[in-house]
């Protein structure tokens, strides 16, 4: 026994039926091939994903276009011609007992796609951006219906719309970065109808039984940006709407490197306090907290206060597959901890190479850069 009773206790999103309170948070690693098929480290590390004891693993953003894919290595889920790789995804996570969600994306102005679309047209730097039409507009949310629906055939339990991280639906969302003129832009209203609409195409494409997550941005940690009195609105909107569960984060990729995001992230539960603002304004859905939550005894807190339904795990996981099997119990062994100053992972990623933990074991290392092609003794120079 843990002596963990709230986080090992049971809970629904939707019509899922979870075993604990633990979920791994979609984490992109760059594991997937050159243009976005699933490659066998990728299917690895989402097996071990489903082993770690964790109840819920969502699968991190794959592009509902190839227009808005993040990085090359970008998973895909816009064309049948992916689907027996996700098939291979989705057996990998549950072959370990785990609940297998995927998370579907569209990058926007932070696509890597030469053609940039956006809420409004920008520069920044080098980049241009093209304010996305009326047409585009409709097609991408066909777009989302489409990927959602092969979401489930593929065998996933639930889908989850990313709606975080200063992505195409935060753009529109956002004051800061919509200034359309049009019913896209302007007044909140105006400011949520294109993420609802996706949410609604989802909903139609998949069914009101297929469960439905969204990735919730509940503050931008940006002047002028998007905060409370906004994302309140806008997530009791989503749960009208019928979303299932909110994930709930903060920040975007205008301010992951501010000094005071930068000072807070290396803080255990940083977002905590969001999710339990969200959690108090809505009724209906479970809400997913996550931001460096090290320890089982801070897990516990959070779920025995009512701050959130569930935990959800990124790099911390990444760290120690099996977190939630040690915070449960089950192995007697201490938790290796994800190094709060550490941005190994993050490097490899921004390098163009899969990242894995620099903590694992030698051996886990070994294994994992021989499946890519690589060796530790070229890492190590």
């Amino acid at each position: 026994m843990s002596g963990y009773d709230n986080l090992f206790s049971p809970v629904s999103l939707g019509k899922l039926k979870l075993e604990n309170r633990v979920s791994m948070a979609p984490t992109y690693l760059g594991m997937a091939a050159f243009g976005g098929g699933v490659t066998d480290v990728l299917v690895n590390h989402y097996r071990d994903m489903g082993a770690s004891g964790a109840a819920l693993v969502v699968v991190e953003n794959a592009a509902v276009d190839p227009s808005g894919m993040g990085s090359p290595m970008t998973m895909r889920v816009d064309s049948d011609e992916f689907l027996d790789g996700l098939r291979k995804v989705s057996s990998a996570v549950k072959e370990g007992g785990a609940v297998a969600v995927q998370q579907i994306n569209y990058a926007g102005r932070f696509a890597y796609h030469k053609e940039k679309w956006g809420a409004s047209p920008a520069e920044i730097a080098d980049v241009v951006v093209k304010e996305m039409p009326l047409g585009e507009i409709e097609r991408t949310a066909a777009a989302y219906a489409k990927s959602a629906k092969l979401v489930k055939d593929a065998g996933f339990d639930g889908v989850e719309i990313h709606g975080g991280t200063g992505y195409l639906l935060v753009q529109f969302l956002s004051p800061l970065t919509n200034r359309r003129s049009d019913d896209f832009g302007g007044a909140l209203e105006n400011r949520m109808r294109f993420p609802l609409m996706v949410v609604d195409a989802v909903r139609d494409a998949v069914g009101p039984d297929f469960p439905v997550g969204y990735r919730f941005l509940a503050d931008e940690w940006l002047p002028d940006g998007l905060h409370a009195k906004e994302t309140d609105v806008f997530a009791a909107e989503l749960v009208r709407r019928g979303i299932d569960y909110l994930s709930v984060m903060a920040g975007t990729y205008d301010s992951f490197f501010l000094p005071d995001y930068l000072k807070a992230e290396r803080e255990q539960g940083y977002m905590v306090h969001f999710a339990g603002h969200i959690k108090k304004h809505i009724e209906g859905a479970a809400v997913i907290t996550a931001g460096r939550i090290q320890s089982p005894e801070f897990a516990e807190e959070i779920i025995s206060s009512g701050k959130a339904d569930m935990v959800g795990l990124a790099r911390v996981l990444l760290a120690d597959p099996l977190w939630p099997k040690k915070a449960a119990g089950e192995i007697d062994e201490p938790i290796n901890i994800c190094e709060p100053t550490c941005s190994f992972c993050m490097k490899r990623i921004m390098a163009g190479k899969p990242g894995y933990c620099i903590r694992w074991p030698r051996e886990r290392r070994e294994r994992f850069l021989a499946g890519t092609g690589e060796s530790l003794e070229d890492e190590e120079q």
